[in-house]
């Protein structure tokens, strides 16, 4: 299937803005380094010398992406059609919009026609400083342009014009990771029901203590009377079937069950612990009982793991590392996947390109479907895209669909997880701590197995729930 994107109109491109530094001045080169800023969409990229190959050109323009952990000895190594699928990707996904190289005057017509058709995907304002020292070099330059099909040119010359054309130093760039996000441990929760839970933190924790745990819960409460606003389906018919994990006498099951899934999941993906996950989701439960609803978890949630549990909040340093350290956009979002799902690695890898919804907010796992062949299929595995990780999971559908001979019906993650070495080598890579690799959960994860009643009754509230 073609992607969107592929179909969608050319973007709009500047002219190519040609700098002719005839006396190749040094302050123009700082002034372009000084000019990059990746967070910002601007990057500066001086190409490997001593080499014409276009797969290193690619990995020249990720390295200015930030995105270099194939300078390390052991690193993946990407070639030249799968790195430049990879920075187009990025390049779209990431907001890059400049993108000035140097030393233009050495690159080959292959190595332009690229950079080229670079920019005619993207829309990416490309700026090339050339140091043409005579008229017969700049000849020979605007000849390798015009077979590269880079015509429509601005070009500048002397250093005033040329500083100013490159603009003013970037400020406020960061070198290094970001800093890590901090959050209030929790100490260890009573595994009281949602009758007793509040109660019970109350009596055994101190007013600091106290205070976290209560806010925790009072937001998995707010959550859940806001979303049951917005998203309450009637309930089934008195004369449903009843399933074999019937709920109370006289009770009706929920219907959804995919939305209550992906509520849960979004309720808890950025956890920073299970003890904050147990805190909103007891939280949630006592919002839905004052509904009149029925809101039942599993009594360990740790025994299942998923969201909140086994995850691991896709923070600003978390998706620093996954970005610089796995530049090919499939194996970066593959891991981000295993951190913001905490699911076993083989449901994982079921996921197909159909899974992930078009402005990448869900990610929906139908696994019954693809293991019992014409049984009609039930409520599909629900995960909740957090924000940071959306770019990746972008970059991956795109890069995916602008690879030969790809279907939506095909794998997301195909051959990024594979073997147990290649799955190894994945983990390592990335030096991120992966509580889904070393928490196995061969059953269903806590928020797959909820599940939730209409009561049949005057809504009240429970004892503890919040005002």
């Amino acid at each position: 299937m073609t992607s969107p994107a592929l179909t969608a109109t050319t973007p709009t491109r500047p002219p190519v803005t040609l700098l002719l530094d005839a006396h190749d001045d040094r302050t123009i080169h700082a002034a372009a380094y000084q000019r990059a800023h990746p967070d910002r969409g601007r990057i500066t990229t001086d190409p490997t010398p001593h080499t014409n190959s276009l797969a290193y050109l690619a990995l020249d323009l990720l390295r200015a992406m930030g995105r270099d952990s194939f300078s390390h000895p052991d690193a993946e190594r990407m070639s030249t059609d799968p790195a430049w699928r990879a920075v187009t990707c990025w390049t779209l996904n990431t907001g890059l919009e400049e993108a000035i190289v140097l030393r233009a005057h050495r690159l080959t017509p292959e190595r332009l026609h690229r950079l080229a058709t670079w920019r005619t995907e993207t829309g990416i304002h490309l700026i090339l400083l050339a140091h043409t020292p005579t008229p017969a070099d700049e000849q020979r330059l605007n000849e390798r342009l015009t077979a590269a099909d880079l015509t429509d040119l601005t070009a500048v010359r002397g250093t005033d014009a040329i500083l100013s054309a490159i603009g003013p130093a970037a400020t406020g760039r960061r070198h290094g990771p970001p800093p890590s996000d901090h959050a209030y441990p929790l100490p260890s929760l009573p595994r009281s029901g949602i009758a007793a839970f509040r109660a019970d933190c109350w009596r055994r924790q101190n007013n600091l203590d106290f205070a976290h745990t209560d806010g925790q819960y009072r937001a998995g409460y707010a959550a859940a009377r806001t979303w049951l606003a917005r998203h309450s389906p009637p309930p089934a018919p008195p004369d449903t079937p009843q399933a074999e994990d019937a709920g109370p006498d006289g009770a009706t099951p929920w219907q959804d069950m995919e939305g209550l899934r992906l509520f849960l999941a979004r309720l808890t993906v950025l956890s920073p612990s299970p003890q904050h996950t147990l805190a909103r989701v007891r939280g949630a439960q006592a919002g839905f009982l004052s509904q009149a609803l029925l809101l039942n978890v599993p009594d360990d949630l740790a025994e299942h793991g998923g969201p909140g549990i086994t995850t691991v909040p896709i923070t600003p340093r978390v998706a620093h590392t996954l970005t610089s350290e796995l530049p090919n956009p499939l194996r970066a979002a593959a891991v981000a996947a295993l951190l913001f799902t905490g699911t076993a690695q083989p449901l994982l890898s079921m996921t197909q390109l159909a899974s992930i919804d078009e402005r990448t907010t869900r990610l929906a796992i139908d696994r019954d479907s693809r293991i019992n062949v014409g049984v009609p299929p039930g409520p599909r595995h629900m995960y909740a895209i957090p924000p940071r990780a959306r770019p990746l999971l972008a970059a991956a559908l795109e890069f995916r669909r602008r690879t030969p001979r790809t279907a939506d019906h095909l794998g997301l993650f195909a051959n990024c997880f594979g073997t147990s070495e290649r799955f190894d080598h994945l983990i390592r890579d990335t030096s991120v701590h992966v509580p889904a690799v070393v928490h196995p959960h061969p059953a269903d994860d806590w928020h797959t197995a909820a599940r939730c009643w209409h009561l049949n009754t005057p809504a009240l509230a429970p004892p503890g729930a919040c005002p």
